[in-house]
């Protein structure tokens, strides 16, 4: 409290008359000074409680000065040391690599996304594997080695690079246009069957088709006609015997010999038939042709 004290003259009187005594107290009183007294008390117990949040969280996550936890921070990017990752939102990321002593592991409850984009944003590439479909969409597919390309695809064509292309489905394989290869070949015991059911089949070279079987036989059938064409060349069947089982029987000419023997007749439009063979031809009788 300050004491003050003032001092009046009147006008007959030179003489200072006394005043009386005022006191004035200066501070904070009373529901003010409780009030003050709380509020800082409530800051205290939130700066503390703040504290304990903060020792928490880094005690929790494993902050220190080089990351978080296994998740170390260094120069060439995010290095997470040990344990498992999980992404709520998308990823950006330039390269993920794994750890040298094991594999990298993606692993989603839906499916797993990867894009590709432009510096405008745009998604030039992707792939998206799902529970029941994985489906990748890029202007070129291309699968390759460190010394040749193994497999590559775009709209105009299918290349595969590698020196055998092996199919092991029970059905085989279908092809709905033409096929270019140098060799076509069956696995070891097993047979090679070239089929077309409701169209025909159409093998050409530029210098010869070559059809071999090393340890059994060679089939063709037809439904209708079975052609050999040759434009300049000739059509050679070269073995040590020739059968033809189904050639009709002429009808003219009497065998000569007590054995009966046939002799095979061919006609100007190229069909042959059977005739018995005589002393001399018998094919002239005959109206096969």
């Amino acid at each position: 409290m300050v004491r003050e004290q003032y001092v009046t003259t009147t006008q007959d009187s030179s003489v200072p008359a006394p005043v009386p005594d005022s006191i004035y107290k200066i501070g904070i009183y009373g529901w003010r000074k409780r009030c003050l007294y709380l509020f800082v008390l409530l800051l205290i117990i939130i700066l503390t409680v703040n504290f304990a949040l903060t020792i928490w969280i880094l005690r929790v996550m494993w902050l220190n000065t080089e990351g978080m936890g296994h998740l170390k921070v260094t120069a060439e990017g995010v290095r997470l040391e040990d344990g498992k990752s999980e992404f709520l939102f998308p990823l950006y990321a330039q390269e993920i690599h794994s750890r040298v002593d094991s594999s990298l592991l993606v692993h989603s409850s839906e499916n797993v996304t990867l894009n590709a984009r432009n510096e405008n944003n745009d998604v030039t590439g992707s792939l998206s594997v799902g529970p029941d479909v994985a489906q990748g969409n890029a202007p070129n597919f291309v699968i390759s080695s460190n010394t040749k390309t193994l497999f590559s695809a775009d709209d105009k064509e299918v290349v595969v690079g590698t020196d055998t292309l092996r199919v092991t489905g029970p059905e085989g394989a279908l092809f709905e246009h033409s096929v270019e290869t140098p060799l076509l070949r069956a696995e070891p015991f097993k047979d090679l069957r070239l089929e077309s059911p409701t169209r025909s089949l159409s093998m050409d070279a530029p210098k010869g088709v070559f059809v071999k079987a090393l340890a059994g036989n060679i089939e063709a059938a037809s439904n209708m006609d079975l052609l050999l064409h040759s434009s300049e060349g000739l059509v050679i069947l070269d073995a040590e015997t020739v059968r033809l089982p189904s050639l009709p029987l002429g009808h003219g000419g009497v065998s000569g010999n007590a054995q009966v023997l046939y002799e095979v007749c061919v006609c100007p439009s190229g069909k042959l038939f059977l005739s018995k063979a005589g002393v001399t031809s018998m094919c002239n009788e005959s109206q096969e042709c």
